[in-house]
């Protein structure tokens, strides 16, 4: 395992006080609550505070915070989210290996009287080769294989009007790109990890056993 370096220029992740939530200890030093200009403060204040849809957003995730936190799952939450901010049509941007669990999603969205339409990662079928990708690096070599169009998903859902869009599983990167060129709010319920059963935080909580090979300096650099 490499030696960790020292921090020289330490944030939110090394502060251990938190005063920011509580007001109940002190500032670090390098604190970015501190650190910011006050009236910058005041200008995401004044936003979330106001009734453009970045007010509805903040202040529906802050009402579906309050009422259900740790009572009821990601599921629901998207549900009393999309009714909260007056959301009715609902894009499902799904990968094409979790489409079993994006046909339940769609399932509890109708149930909530919302109207979900879904788009696959696969959507146009570009074979990957033509995008640049060597026949070596596909999954199965040899064979065609469509690559993700994670673009072409969103523009579909921005040409549905959607008031929302939900991510169900894109690759890493790919939710990037989905999200750069959506139209729509987008919020995420899968995130996908094959080697952890899309739960990514059971990597941090098997550091120190499971995942050990995570804290190899030397490793980590040649991901």
């Amino acid at each position: 395992m490499g030696k960790a370096k020292k921090i020289e220029d330490p944030s939110c992740s090394e502060c251990a006080q938190l005063n920011c939530y509580r007001h109940d200890k002190q500032y670090p030093s390098f604190c970015a609550t501190e650190a910011v200009d006050p009236a910058l403060v005041e200008q995401t204040r004044t936003t979330y505070a106001g009734d453009d849809l970045d007010g509805r957003l903040a202040r529906a995730a802050a009402e579906v915070e309050g009422r259900f936190y740790g009572k009821i799952s990601r599921c629901e939450e998207i549900v009393a989210f999309a009714h909260r901010i007056r959301a009715k049509r609902i894009g499902i941007a799904t990968c094409f290996g979790l489409i079993e669990e994006t046909r339940l999603f769609a399932k509890i969205l109708r149930l909530g009287d919302l109207d979900p339409v879904t788009v696959l990662c696969k959507i146009g079928s570009v074979e990957k080769e033509s995008i640049g990708i060597p026949d070596e690096m596909k999954i199965r070599p040899g064979a065609y294989e469509a690559a993700c169009n994670p673009i072409l998903q969103a523009k579909t859902l921005n040409a549905e009007k959607t008031d929302l869009n939900v991510i169900v599983g894109l690759c890493v990167g790919h939710d990037a790109l989905f999200t750069r060129h959506s139209e729509a709010p987008v919020t995420t319920l899968i995130t996908k990890d094959r080697l952890t059963c899309h739960n990514p935080a059971v990597a941090l909580y098997t550091l120190h056993s499971y995942s050990k090979r995570i804290l190899d300096a030397e490793r980590m650099r040649k991901l």
